[in-house]
């Protein structure tokens, strides 16, 4: 039980971490990210938001 613990708050804490979708730190890290390792939802994204320069709401 200690172990799915760990891992559950383990897993919650790296996903802390992540840069928000479509801010300026996201998109760098997806630039220097290889293409053929994007999601089709992670190109949409940096289409709309690095590209187009859509940035996110902060109301969320």
């Amino acid at each position: 039980m200690k172990k799915i613990l760990l891992a559950l708050v383990a897993g919650l804490f790296i996903v802390g971490c992540q840069p928000k979708v479509g801010s300026d730190e996201w998109c760098a890290k997806m630039k220097e990210k290889p293409k053929a390792d994007w999601s089709a939802n992670e190109a949409a994204d940096y289409a709309e938001h690095c590209v187009l320069d859509q940035k996110p709401d902060d109301d969320e």
